[in-house]
Order: C-alpha cells, then sequence, then structure tokens
C-alpha cells in the first residue's frame, strides 16, 4: 500500500482508475496538463443552453457505471434518456428515414431496397473469413450484408461512433464484439442470440440494449466529481515534459504552476492520447513511439445551434439523425439534444449537436472554419425545414478527436502488451486502448487498476 502510482491525464480513464485505486487504499497521484478535469468532456452553459463539446451521453454497459454514481452521491444528477429519442433517423435521397428496429419495421422501410432485405437472409449461410483481423469493416459488411447495408447502415453509424471511414477500421479492433459473433458462432444473426445469455452472466448489456445516460449539468458533472473525492491528489496545470527510468521506479519531470517540479513513482500510468504519449515515451523505447505515434485521430468540429421551436418544420421526435457518404453532406449527422435529455434548452427552444470532419472530411483541418460552419448550418437547416436563424450558436474544434483502430491495429495492441511486460511498473491505457466509448473507457478503468494492484501484489510477493 505504500507504494506510490502516478496517473497523467484527467480524462475519465486516468480519473476512474486513479478512483479505483484510491477506494482499495493506494497511494496515488494524477497529473492533468489543463487547469481542468474531464479530458473531452466540457460541459458549458450559456444563454439558457447546455452545450456538451465533447461526449454528449454514454451507455449503461456495465454495472461499473451505476456504482460510480452511486460512490460519488450523483443519483440527483444522474439522467437517462426520453423514450421520445428511441426513434434514429438516416439520410437517404435528401430524406429523413427512421432507423427499422423491429422486423415489421424493416419489412416496411424504404430506407432499404427489396433486394437488400432479401440480401439478409443469406447472412447464415456465409463463412469466416479468411483475412482475420486484417478486414476492415467494409470488406466484413459487404460479404456477410451486401453493399447497401454498408452504404446506408454501418457508413453512417461509424461516422457516428468513430467519426471513421469503414474503409479503413479494423473490424476485430475497432468491432470487436461484431467480429467476435462470426469467430464464435459463425454468423452475425445466429451469434447476436447465442451471445445474451453469456452478457447475462457478465451482468452486462449489449450497446443496443443499453440505456443512454447524462447529467443534469452534462457529462463533465462525472468527471468533476471523481475530481472532487480525490481532491489534493489531482495537480492541474501540471505540464509532464520528461520520464526517466529510476532504479525499480520512475521519475516524471514537470511544470506545475510554473514551476518545475519531479515526482518519483512505483508505477507510471499513462492515459495520454497516443500522439502525447508518443513524445513522453521516446527517449525510452524508438519502436513504442512508432506505435503510438501511427494511430490516427481525425479533426472534428462539434457545431451546436440553438434555435426557437416556431421556425423547426421537422418534427423533434427521434435522437437526431446520421448522414451516409453518398448523400455528399458536408456534415456527418446531428443530435437533438434537447430532445433526448432535458434542461438542454428552455422549453419553447430547441438544441442540436452537429459534427463534422473526422476520417471522412479530414481537410477541415487546413479549411477557412466560418465557412466549413456555414455551410453545413444551411445544409442542417433545409433537412430541418427551418425558416430563421438560430438564437444561439456556439462550437468546439478538436484538432485530434478520436483514436481509429484502424487495419492492423492488432499489430499496435500486441506491441502494448509486450512492453508492458517487458517494462514493468509501466502501464499504457487511455481510449486508444479497449474501446473508445465512455463505458469502454469506465469498464476499463477497473481492468487497469486490477492489472496494477495484482502487479504490485506480485512484485511484493
Amino acid at each position: 500500500m505504500n507504494k506510490k502510482i502516478l496517473v497523467l491525464g484527467a480524462g475519465i480513464s486516468g480519473l476512474t482508475t486513479a478512483y479505483w485505486l484510491h477506494k482499495e487504499g493506494y497511494d496515488v497521484t494524477v497529473l492533468e496538463k489543463k487547469d481542468e478535469v474531464g479530458g473531452s468532456m466540457e460541459s458549458f452553459w450559456e444563454n439558457g443552453y447546455l452545450f456538451d463539446r465533447g461526449p454528449n451521453s454514454g451507455l449503461e454497459t456495465s454495472p461499473l457505471i451505476k456504482t460510480l454514481v452511486d460512490d460519488l452521491n450523483l443519483n440527483n444528477q444522474f439522467i437517462y434518456a426520453s423514450k421520445a429519442g428511441n426513434k434514429r433517423y438516416i439520410l437517404r435521397d435528401n430524406h429523413l428515414h427512421p432507423l427499422p428496429m423491429s422486423p415489421p419495421a424493416f419489412i416496411k422501410t424504404k430506407l432499404f431496397s427489396t433486394a437488400a432485405k432479401l440480401r439478409l437472409f443469406a447472412e447464415p449461410l456465409i463463412g469466416k473469413s479468411n483475412d482475420g483481423y486484417y478486414q476492415s469493416i467494409s470488406d466484413f459488411v459487404i460479404r456477410r450484408l451486401g453493399r447497401e447495408f454498408l452504404d446506408y447502415a454501418i457508413n453512417p453509424f461509424v461516422a457516428g461512433v468513430y467519426a471513421g471511414n469503414p474503409d479503413n477500421l479494423s473490424v476485430k479492433s475497432a468491432f470487436p464484439k461484431l467480429y467476435a459473433l462470426e469467430e464464435d458462432y459463425g454468423g452475425l444473426i445466429i451469434g447476436s442470440i447465442k451471445s445474451i445469455k453469456k452478457r447475462k452472466n457478465r451482468a452486462e448489456k449489449s450497446k443496443q440494449s443499453a440505456q443512454m445516460f447524462s447529467f443534469a449539468d452534462g457529462m463533465q458533472v462525472l468527471p468533476n466529481a471523481i475530481a472532487a473525492k480525490l481532491g489534493e491528489k489531482i495537480l492541474k496545470s501540471a505540464e509532464v515534459t520528461s520520464l526517466q527510468k529510476n532504479g525499480n521506479g520512475y521519475t516524471i519531470n514537470f511544470n506545475y504552476m510554473g514551476e518545475p517540479k519531479k515526482l518519483d513513482c512505483d508505477i507510471l500510468l499513462s492515459t495520454l492520447p497516443a500522439y502525447a504519449a508518443a513524445d513522453l515515451f521516446k527517449n525510452l523505447d524508438e519502436k513504442l513511439f512508432k506505435h503510438l505515434i501511427e494511430i490516427y485521430y481525425p479533426p472534428v468540429i462539434v457545431l451546436f445551434l440553438g434555435y426557437s421551436k416556431t421556425v423547426i418544420g421537422q418534427p423533434l421526435d427521434g435522437f437526431g439523425y446520421l448522414i451516409p457518404e453518398k448523400e455528399k453532406k458536408s456534415f456527418l449527422g446531428a443530435i437533438w439534444s434537447s430532445v433526448i435529455f432535458p434542461n438542454r434548452s428552455y422549453n419553447d427552444k430547441a438544441a442540436f449537436t452537429l459534427f463534422i470532419g473526422g476520417a471522412r472530411n479530414p481537410e477541415i483541418e487546413n479549411s477557412n472554419m466560418e465557412t466549413i460552419i456555414n455551410k453545413a448550418k444551411i445544409e442542417f437547416q433545409q433537412l430541418m425545414k427551418i425558416t430563421g436563424k438560430p438564437d444561439f450558436e456556439s462550437s468546439r474544434f478538436w484538432p485530434k478527436a478520436i483514436p481509429q483502430y484502424n487495419i492492423g491495429y492488432i499489430e499496435h495492441e500486441n506491441y502494448f502488451d509486450e512492453y508492458e511486460k517487458n517494462n514493468p511498473g509501466i502501464v499504457i491505457g487511455g481510449n486508444f486502448r479497449g474501446g473508445i466509448s465512455v463505458g469502454d473507457c469506465i469498464k476499463n478503468s477497473e481492468l487497469v487498476a486490477k492489472k496494477i494492484i495484482n502487479s504490485l501484489i506480485i512484485n511484493k510477493a
């Protein structure tokens, strides 16, 4: 218990791992470069609107989420998404089609052609691929479900989750449970049915059935509450400058409030983004640097718009919509924020969150932001039948937004495992390992905490 654990980064991965360790009585310190915690979780109030600049919500896929909420006394803040947000739309031929959520709805929908619907009946007859880990999600879906299903279901879904390109994303690394359905059960339809029992035994829910959650004052409520529990164990405005091996431990040099400082530790957990971790570890291991720096983060603009409900012609009866690449729009999709969660705007207003760029349109980084935003705003207003101007507008540009688990990502994963094995005391975490969602980060944080505790117990023995 007297071993010193140092965590780099106060995003949700670093904070939750530090919290589990602190809860077990371990001496843990968190260093955070910014002057506030939460990483990409930024919640912003202005003019009666609540703008989540990063993650807008999470999925309650693990009981750990409720454990955190209970531990942190956040039950009065914790909220589930409104049932009014259950309907999800996909744009096709400039028209919003509800995504069918039942067999009868699938039969009736005009989102997919008759040929595409009939193609699904062949899915259980399709064998496994010989490509294994090196399949893109595009190749996987075309082989099992057909081209149209890729274009009008998976392509927009991938843009909504990863801001990614399905031609590049690895099905094994980016969607491991989807890949496992084929590997373990031979197909998606059969596997979906048979895997339900396993999830129940683990007390987990699939992302399709898990409830969506947030907090009354936005997603940043969660990291702020964890930080309040950890108190002085978090050093904000602490920019790490270098790392050295020090006997059986490590020394971290950093600038704290403008002054050079150093800390020694027995265990070092980095939850920094891969590109930031690459700079830190470069002097220790050139090969680790290469693996980290190769992980791609596309740029994303998150655009928040508020309107009077009187100028909106589209019924606000769902979660929002995603846009397939074939529709050739300048943004990836839009969330109807004030429909999904209460308290995002006044009752006579409506709030929306748009996503622009990603791997589909990475050139936004070198383009005029005002021009890009105005084009997306015009297209959005046309699709939503909006006749007036927004009465509130705000945006957040993320130059490196979401790590892409692209084809060959397994090579990175294997090397990170090998590096940790050969360098006791170093642990590499964050959302570029084990999943990018809030739920995945929380679930993985417990696994990382257990890994650290087990290593301390083994070394002590």
